[in-house]
């Protein structure tokens, strides 16, 4: 069994087509049902955000896990397979261990080092535990994708690098507009970036804050999460919002642009009002024409990173620590694991071991039945420190070697030079499961 990562994100697919395959609420869980009912799959669970779709499976067959996980994507989503294809990562075995602990630590996030996708990852690993489709291997997998981000966000700061940019823009926008808690807020977008803004917004005690976004209900959930007035919009309504706003905040994804000069013209057709428009997005939201306009300032991620440097914020070098960091634990888990996976081999040869004393000893009585108690429990002893001593090293050993890449072969060489029965691993590795009967009962604890 490996681990497979099949998913598309802000990086690979345009946001209309993220929209469309991905799911919440009944249609998540019949998703997860269908995919972890599919052939070649034995345990499932998926990330579904605004910003990334991804389903983290245990697979048998390569190839027949990523045609099932593919064909039900484009089933759910109503996206034709070849246009959905197209736009879809494939990661499979170590490579998906280390996507799985980059996304938890915002490497792969729209806002690098974001802290929402922790508490994102989270209810994929619950939800793979409620809908008892989550086994050992992913509960391992992802219990530790969630360490290794609260261990990066802890020991670099990253978290905070998108935080600086949102509030170096609050900050430059409050210069021009004066306090933050005196204006009138439209944020367009529900992303993350767009909900750190309106986070930020909140705790800065805004009059009110407005949210557009082409989902409704993503815009209606972001906005029920804040600490002030605060109201969802549709994007048919975003001209109305507009007239009103002092502050505009965006970031949408959208491959084109969400505001040009003309509506934010028409916004203020008597000129007599000063607006600050904060473009967060790549590609740019907001026309820079704007610029041009009287009463009105725009600043975008270029304007905020030089600001940010000159403030010295957190730059490449925290990526880079992260980075490190994931390369280590990457290499941690997966010695682990190779080792963890050669225990059974271990336990079956010494079963086999005590099995042949066992027999040996017995067989030694019915030919010596005149030796006394004292006599039988020396020789006893003797015997099973002996077949201890012999084993000890080569098992220690293999356990080390197992650890490296390529290690599993020690495994199967033990098994062929003492001719173990192939299913006695297994049972132990059975026996060896939290609640064997039910696929949920490992998950008690909360990452």
């Amino acid at each position: 069994m490996s681990i497979l990562v099949v998913g598309l994100s802000h990086r690979s697919a345009p946001v209309p087509l993220l929209e469309r395959v991905s799911a919440s609420g009944d249609d998540l869980r019949k998703l997860l049902h269908a995919v972890h009912d599919a052939p070649n799959v034995a345990e499932a669970t998926i990330l579904s955000t605004c910003n990334r779709v991804e389903v983290y499976a245990v697979v048998d067959k390569f190839h027949g896990g990523v045609t099932a996980i593919t064909e039900l994507l484009a089933l759910h989503s109503g996206v034709p397979l070849d246009d959905l294809s197209r736009h879809l990562y494939v990661h499979y075995e170590e490579r998906a261990v280390q996507h799985a602990f980059a996304v938890a630590c915002g490497l792969e996030s729209m806002v690098v080092g974001e802290g929402q996708i922790l508490g994102q990852i989270r209810t994929a690993f619950r939800l793979g535990q409620d809908e008892h489709t989550l086994g050992r291997e992913l509960h391992e997998v992802l219990q530790q994708a969630l360490r290794v981000g609260k261990r990066a966000h802890a020991e670099t700061g990253i978290d905070k690098a998108g935080l600086s940019l949102v509030s170096v823009g609050l900050d430059i926008a409050a210069g021009y507009l004066g306090p933050v808690a005196d204006v009138r807020a439209l944020v367009v977008g529900a992303g993350s970036m767009s909900g750190l803004a309106a986070a930020t917004l909140s705790r800065a005690g805004a009059r009110e804050v407005v949210v557009a976004n082409r989902t409704f209900d993503r815009a209606e959930r972001l906005a029920a999460s804040l600490a002030v007035p605060a109201r969802a919009i549709r994007l048919d309504e975003l001209d109305a919002a507009l007239a009103e706003a002092d502050l505009v905040i965006s970031c949408t994804g959208a491959t084109g642009l969400v505001l040009t000069a003309e509506q934010v013209a028409a916004a203020d057709a008597a000129g007599d009002r000063r607006r600050f428009l904060l473009d967060l997005a790549l590609p740019h939201d907001i026309d820079p024409g704007v610029r041009e306009l009287p009463g009105v300032r725009l600043a975008n991620l270029d304007d905020l990173r030089t600001a940010q440097e000159a403030a010295h914020a957190i730059g490449p070098e925290a990526e880079r620590a992260v980075q490190a960091i994931v390369a280590e634990e990457v290499t941690a888990f997966l010695g682990a694991a190779r080792a963890a996976a050669v225990a059974p081999t271990v336990v079956a040869l010494r079963s086999k071991a005590a099995e042949v004393v066992e027999a040996e000893l017995a067989r030694l009585t019915g030919r010596l039945p005149e030796l006394d108690d004292r006599a039988r429990r020396e020789i006893t002893q003797t015997v099973r420190r002996v077949v201890d001593k012999l084993l000890h090293a080569p098992t220690v050993r293999v356990k080390e070697l197992a650890a490296a890449p390529g290690g599993d072969a020690y495994a199967d060489a033990l098994r062929e030079l003492f001719d173990l029965d192939p299913k006695a691993p297994e049972a132990v590795t059975r026996a060896d499961l939290p609640g064997a009967s039910s696929p949920s009962a490992e998950g008690h604890s909360n990452p």
